[in-house]
C-alpha cells in the first residue's frame, strides 16, 4: 500500500475545503433548480399516487388538475420544493465528495482501488442520510400542499408550514416522514451516484478511450448528461415504493398508520407502479440535468467533471 497516497490530492485538482465548499454550492444549484422546474410533473405524480382511481395517466391527470383548480395549481408547493431540495442537494453532492475521500484515506490506496464500488455506495448513502435531514420538513409541507383537496389546506409557504406545525399530532411534522424519506432517497441516491460513476467509467474505458483531458468540455459534459439519464431511470424504479409511501402519508385516511400498514392497505403492486411512468420521465430528466448542472458548475470553477476511468 502506498503510505504517501492521499485521496484529497490524488487527482488533478486538490480537494481542499474550498473545493468541498464549491461542491456544496454546485449541489444546491443542481437540485434546487431542477426540482423547481418539474414542479407541475411532481404535482401530477403525487396526485396519481394518492388518488389512482381519479388520476390514472400523466397528461389527462395534468389537464384535470388545471381544469378543476386552475393553471396555478400545477405550481403548488414550489416554495417548499426549492427550500427543501437546495440544502438537500448541497449536502448530497458536497458530502459525497467528502465521504469518498475520507473513506479512501481510511482504507488506503490498495483497498480504495480494489473496493472503489463500495466507497461510491457508502459515500452516497451517508451523504443522502444527511441530506434527508435537511429535506424532510419542507418535503412534508410540499406533499401536503400538493395532495390536499382544494380549499382544505393552505397553499402558500408560511401558512402551510404554520398549519403543519400547529397540527403536529396529525401531520407528524417536521420529521414524521423521515423513515420513508430515507427509504426513498437513500436507494435513489446510491443508485444514481453508483450507476453514474460506473457509466462514466464505462464511457471513458470503452468508448472515449483517449485520456479524459484530451476531450473538450462539451464532450465531457455530454458524457455527464448521458450517464446521468441512464442512472436516473434505474433509480426512479428502485426508489418508487418509498416515494409512494411519502405521498400517501399526507392523506387523512392514513393518519397514525405505520409504513407497514400503509403498504398493506394500498398494495405492493400499487406502491411499485402507480405514478411510475411520470416518475421515470421526471427522475431521468432530473438526474441528467442535476449531474450536468453540477459538472458545468465544477468545470466553470476549474474543478473538472466527475468520474473517469
Amino acid at each position: 500500500m502506498n503510505k504517501t497516497w492521499n485521496a484529497r490530492t490524488a487527482g488533478p485538482v486538490p480537494h481542499d475545503n474550498i473545493y468541498y465548499g464549491k461542491c456544496l454550492i454546485g449541489g444546491a444549484l443542481a437540485c434546487g433548480s431542477t426540482h423547481l422546474v418539474i414542479t407541475p410533473l411532481d404535482v401530477t405524480k403525487c396526485n396519481m399516487q394518492v388518488n389512482p382511481g381519479k388520476y390514472k395517466t400523466l397528461l389527462p391527470s395534468l389537464r384535470t388538475i388545471i381544469h378543476e383548480e386552475g393553471s396555478r395549481a400545477i405550481w403548488k408547493g414550489w416554495e417548499p420544493t426549492i427550500l427543501g431540495y437546495s440544502p438537500q442537494g448541497a449536502l448530497k453532492f458536497g458530502l459525497y465528495e467528502v465521504f469518498k475521500d475520507a473513506l479512501g484515506n481510511f482504507v488506503g490506496y490498495d483497498y480504495a482501488q480494489k473496493y472503489r464500488d463500495w466507497i461510491w455506495l457508502s459515500g452516497a448513502a451517508a451523504a443522502e442520510f444527511c441530506g434527508c435531514l435537511a429535506l424532510c420538513p419542507m418535503e412534508m409541507v410540499k406533499v401536503k400542499v400538493q395532495t390536499s383537496t382544494p380549499g382544505t389546506f393552505p397553499t402558500a409557504l408560511i401558512p402551510a408550514t404554520i398549519a403543519m406545525n400547529t397540527n403536529r399530532s396529525v401531520t407528524r411534522f417536521p420529521y414524521g416522514s423521515i423513515v420513508p424519506l430515507w427509504s426513498r432517497q437513500i436507494p435513489y441516491t446510491v443508485t444514481k451516484f453508483y450507476f453514474f460513476e460506473k457509466t462514466v467509467q464505462m464511457f471513458y474505458t470503452h468508448v472515449f478511450t483517449e485520456p479524459k483531458s484530451s476531450y473538450s468540455k462539451t464532450t465531457q459534459l455530454g458524457i455527464t448528461f448521458a450517464a446521468g439519464y441512464l442512472a436516473g431511470i434505474i433509480c426512479a424504479i428502485v426508489s418508487h415504493p418509498g416515494d409512494s409511501i411519502v405521498s400517501l402519508m399526507a392523506k387523512p385516511e392514513y393518519k397514525g398508520k405505520s409504513v407497514k400498514e400503509i403498504s398493506r392497505d394500498f398494495g405492493t403492486w400499487n406502491l411499485c407502479t402507480k405514478g411510475l411512468g411520470p416518475r421515470i420521465i421526471m427522475i431521468g430528466t432530473i438526474a441528467a440535468l442535476q449531474w450536468w448542472i453540477y459538472d458545468t458548475f465544477k468545470t466553470a470553477m476549474g474543478m473538472g467533471t466527475t468520474g473517469g476511468k
